[in-house]
């Protein structure tokens, strides 16, 4: 790619910015959470309190393991098993799977683009960006969607995927890639895992928040950006604003 003083490099996270991912996890837990409060009539637990355990596990695991793919169906059994402990109703084998492999069907469910992904990928492209994608998660899971949504098209190998998004692991890719930060960008829904590593590297942001949000991602941002940060709306607002605010780095 031929270089100008305007290229920028730009990092996209991938679910909840490119494409839906919180919405098919808020299906399965609607699933989950009517199976609980089923199985546990008798015992007055309510959705409320099972949803907040899911979610204190399920924090947990991601907070010990990263974005690891067996993390969500296992926080699933766990708070099963939570509320059989202490309600003291009978667990069972067959129930125990089920809610496994409840949890596992999330990432079998057929994935959708955000709107407008692939325009603004093109008009980014055409504007003579380097593009590159930054997603947690699972690799094989990861590359799957990438390839169900051709977004290879776009990042072609420029691709990190790892199972913790965090200051540590961005500060490790800027400095292998040598990425120039002035004219370095992360744009994610993720204030936790997408904005803080970002400002924390002293590269700028862009906060496009999602459509559905996880509790996980909101966090407070303590650090004062050093360069551009930024708050959109959609996709859509990205390529003009990389066009306006990208000739000042």
């Amino acid at each position: 790619m031929k270089r100008t003083l305007t290229t920028q490099t730009i990092l996209f996270d991938l679910d909840d910015t490119l494409i839906h991912c919180n919405k098919y996890f808020d299906f399965v837990l609607d699933q989950f959470f009517d199976l609980m409060t089923t199985w546990f009539a008798g015992y007055r637990v309510t959705k409320e309190e099972v949803k907040t355990k899911q979610y204190e596990i399920d924090e947990q695991g991601v907070q010990k393991h990263g974005f690891v793919s067996d993390h969500f169906p296992q926080s699933l059994v766990d708070t099963y098993i939570h509320f059989s402990t202490v309600t003291g109703r009978e667990t069972s084998v067959e129930e125990q799977e089920r809610l496994y492999d409840l949890g596992n069907s999330v990432y079998t469910l057929t994935i959708e683009p955000y709107p407008n992904m692939t325009e603004t990928l093109e008009k980014l492209v055409l504007q003579g960006h380097e593009l590159f994608l930054y997603t947690g998660g699972d690799t094989v899971i990861q590359e799957r969607k990438v390839k169900q949504m051709g977004l290879n098209a776009f990042f072609g190998d420029r691709i990190f995927i790892s199972p913790h998004k965090t200051t540590a692991m961005m500060e490790s890719i800027l400095d292998k890639q040598r990425f120039d930060r002035n004219k370095t960008w992360m744009i994610g829904n993720s204030i936790r895992t997408d904005i803080v590593p970002a400002i924390e590297t002293g590269i700028n942001a862009i906060h496009i928040p999602a459509i559905s949000e996880w509790k996980y991602n909101i966090v407070e941002i303590q650090s004062k950006p050093q360069r551009l940060y930024l708050q959109l709306k959609s996709l859509l607002e990205v390529p003009p604003a990389i066009l306006q605010y990208g000739t000042l780095g």
